[in-house]
């Protein structure tokens, strides 16, 4: 209340000044209008331009025009005292104006210094309010007056500590975290940026930017630092109960103590009229379990959104790729497929979309080799007549699945993926929620690269984000991780 008072005597000073400034203007106005209409040659001066212009224009307007103009000659042309006279008074009237332009500036400058003052005052009221709020009130053995004021400090303090709170709260609830967003077009989505604790994957990087960097910027680096360390402290805490928290279920306390070794990943990404949103992902307590914390800035203090256990160890995967002949690419997406997805992730199920008949027997051994050597019998192989079509192949490998509401992974023969995305696929999707699209980085030809195909180096050197070997292809949208229910239902 005291501050609400005090603002409101500063914005009845600055109203008075600024009136009265605009008083004086007025003044000014008319003083200068005056001499004007009291002077008849300068009357006759004033009417002697139109009343001539109207002499070309109308015919009526000739014996006006012509006794206008000659009372102006007469006057510009007569003794030289009339001469003199205009001369004299319009440098009077020029150093009038002068006078008046800088006493106008003084008056503004005096403005200012008020203002300053009244700031300094203002936030001198402020840090009282902050002091009252965090202590005993000063003057508590000053007497009862003394005392009446820092009580109503104190409340003051804490009903702004209690509007700042529901502002915040507000932000929050209108964030997407909380609400969806309609969008016209794919192209109006916030994309995210993914951080580790070493590097920060950017997508708008611009010229000076590199599409992988170590966080340089002081304020990025403590950005995210805090960001992690409020996640820990989230993760190593007891939760509240659920009335103390919003509503909002905590996490069950567990034996684990997370630390920052735990921290797989987290992306983010701001909205620019409400805040920044943070999602953090962690290693549980056992191989298929992970911990999810979501964060969100309003522009301020921290406010914890969720705390959750997402269990994946039940979530697989059914990776299409659609294909016709590129068998060499094929067998060198095989490759990684069975160190990926057979070998670290063992959720994975693959279906082949394969068009035409020509170098289908091939596919279809490849397929069956790798079957045989590491007991893998999660594929299925769909042929597909008729020109390739990739939108035609998805839609009938996905229809194809008979097994429930499984995660869908649409992925191409040469796209190169880690066990960490799939489990990123896992956490990013939810049913009728939430879908993903990863942003993938796009390789140039190694030829160009390195040189010479002699110089090309191993399939895993290659694996390296930088400017000089590619970009982040922000403008497809082929690849995407979604459910069934959602792609049969959009």
């Amino acid at each position: 209340m005291l501050r609400r008072g005090i603002l409101a005597w500063v914005f009845r000073v600055v109203g008075v000044l600024v009136l009265l400034c605009c008083s004086w203007l007025l003044l000014y106005v008319r003083t200068c209008r005056s001499p004007l209409s009291d002077d008849p040659q300068l009357h006759a001066l004033t009417h002697a331009g139109p009343n001539l212009s109207g002499q070309g224009t109308t015919q009526p307007g000739v014996g006006a025009g012509g006794t206008g103009g000659a009372g102006a000659m007469s006057a510009q042309s007569g003794g030289p005292p009339g001469a003199q006279s205009y001369q004299m008074l319009l440098q009077e009237r020029e150093e009038q104006h002068h006078l008046h332009i800088s006493s106008l500036k003084k008056e503004i400058a005096q403005l200012k210094e008020a203002l300053q003052e009244h700031s300094q005052q203002l936030k001198g009221v402020q840090e009282s309010l902050k002091r009252a709020a965090g202590g005993t009130p000063e003057g508590h053995e000053g007497g009862a007056g003394s005392q009446g004021d820092g009580l109503g400090e104190a409340q003051g303090a804490k009903s702004q500590q209690a509007d700042l709170q529901e502002f915040l709260r507000s932000q929050l609830s209108k964030a997407e975290v909380n609400v969806g967003t309609r969008f016209s077009s794919q192209y109006e989505v916030i994309p995210f940026d993914s951080f580790t604790l070493q590097k920060v994957y950017q997508l708008e990087m611009g010229l000076t930017h590199h599409p992988e960097e170590k966080p340089v910027r002081k304020d990025k680096r403590d950005d995210l630092g805090e960001v992690l360390q409020k996640a820990l402290h989230s993760l190593n805490t007891p939760a509240p109960s659920p009335q103390d928290d919003g509503g909002i279920a905590g996490k069950t306390q567990s034996g684990k103590v997370y630390t920052a070794s735990d921290f797989i990943e987290g992306i983010v990404r701001t909205e620019k009229n409400k805040g920044s949103l943070y999602e953090l992902s962690f290693r549980g307590e056992s191989t298929y379990e992970l911990q999810r914390v979501v964060l969100f800035r309003p522009f301020g203090p921290l406010m914890k959104v969720k705390n959750e256990r997402v269990d994946t160890s039940n979530v697989p995967i059914n990776i299409i790729v659609p294909l016709s002949r590129r068998t060499d690419k094929f067998k060198q997406f095989m490759q990684n497929f069975r160190e990926v997805c057979v070998h670290k992730d063992g959720r994975v199920h693959l279906t082949v979309v394969y068009f035409g008949e020509e170098q289908l027997n091939e596919v279809r051994s490849t397929l069956e080799n790798t079957s045989r050597e590491i007991n893998f019998k999660n594929y299925t192989l769909l042929q597909m007549e008729g020109e390739f079509s990739r939108g035609r192949g998805l839609d009938t490998g996905a229809r194809a699945w008979k097994g429930g509401n499984v995660l869908l992974f649409f992925c191409d023969v040469d796209i190169y993926f880690t066990a960490d995305f799939l489990n990123t696929c896992r956490l990013n999707t939810q049913p009728g929620k939430k879908v993903f699209f990863p942003v993938l980085f796009s390789q140039y030809n190694p030829t160009l690269i390195y040189g010479s195909r002699e110089h090309i180096p191993s399939m895993a050197k290659q694996l390296v984000i930088t400017k000089e070997t590619g970009f982040w292809r922000d403008f497809g949208f082929g690849m995407t991780c979604q459910y069934r229910s959602d792609f049969i239902n959009i």
